[in-house]
């Protein structure tokens, strides 16, 4: 059993969270603030002591960039504050889809926050449905990584279709779309896309048959909502029965709630790794708490025991 004491600290974008996943744990939310100067600069405290903890520091790193830089300076301080062990949790892993140099003279930018947060002096990482699986080999740390996938399909399942189809939105997302297929036991279908330029889709076609069917379409993330609004129009107008979107991280940048709404998806249910906005129409959306997945493997963490036996795939 751990012999240091745990203690818990939000940085501020992902207080609404970390305030669920110490609720669930059973401990209270540590003491901490932030001091914010007239030109934009801030430093965070910790208000308590923190000399031979654990502490476990919870922000998930979507833009702006302020949200990343406030987790370095949390990170930075406890470690000068004696603590044992600083564990980063980051429900959404930023900059993850800056993984690769896919043209020429770009940064790989998911590589470059791997090492900013080991400069910080971070000791493991604990993350959520990663853009990208080799994201992992970029820390020389442990790295946790988390599946949302615990609680999107018992949902699934909750609403007893007999046509159920899971869909692809891309290439890229085939291998987690085939894994719910495959505990789920239904047909598969991809849509493929050609992009013009970043959140700008060209041309799509959807490979497999979806008339008549409940479609579950399964990604990662929704950023614009350019890619997955245009794959249920079209396998709506291929004869689905029902488009939803099952997506764990929802950045909805931009014209995203619009183009959500104006569609033809009929729900689109999304974890609380981001919150989503207040003043958005949001009837589409069903939210789903992933605070007792990381209040239980921060447990298991915590006290050296596994965590392979907590995910369904």
């Amino acid at each position: 059993m751990a012999i240091h004491k745990i203690k818990f600290f939000a940085c501020r974008e992902s207080r609404y969270l970390a305030e669920q996943i110490v609720r669930s744990y059973g401990q209270e939310l540590g003491d901490s603030s932030v001091l914010e100067f007239s030109d934009g600069e801030f430093q965070p405290a910790y208000n308590e002591s923190i000399r031979g903890c654990t502490v476990f520091i919870v922000q998930s790193t979507f833009p702006p960039a302020e949200n990343l830089m406030e987790l370095l300076l949390m990170i930075d301080a406890a470690h000068r504050a004696s603590a044992y062990r600083v564990i980063a949790v980051i429900p959404y892993f930023g900059w993850a889809r800056q993984d690769r140099k896919d043209r020429p003279r770009v940064s790989i930018g998911a590589k470059l926050v791997a090492n900013l947060l080991r400069a910080a002096g971070v000791d493991r990482i604990m993350t959520m449905d990663l853009h990208a699986d080799q994201i992992q080999g970029f820390f020389d740390i442990p790295v946790d990584h988390l599946y949302a996938s615990g609680i999107f399909a018992p949902y699934i399942q909750s609403l007893k279709s007999e046509n159920l189809v899971i869909a692809a939105p891309d290439m890229g997302g085939v291998k987690r779309a085939n894994a719910y297929a495959s505990y789920l036991k239904t047909p598969m279908v991809i849509c493929h896309k050609q992009r013009e330029k970043a959140n700008v889709i060209g041309h799509m076609t959807v490979i497999g048959e979806v008339e008549g069917k409940d479609v579950i379409v399964i990604d990662d993330m929704i950023d614009t909502a350019g890619t997955i609004t245009k794959a249920a129009d079209m396998m709506k107008e291929k004869g689905a029965a029902t488009v939803r979107a099952v997506v764990t991280h929802p950045v909805l940048s931009g014209p995203a709630y619009d183009r959500i709404n104006r569609s033809a998806l009929k729900e689109i249910i999304v974890t609380d790794t981001i919150s989503l906005k207040k003043d958005a129409d949001t009837s589409k959306f069903t939210v789903l708490s992933v605070a007792d997945i990381f209040a239980d493997v921060i447990n298991r963490v915590y006290n050296y025991q596994e965590i392979s036996s907590r995910f369904i795939f």
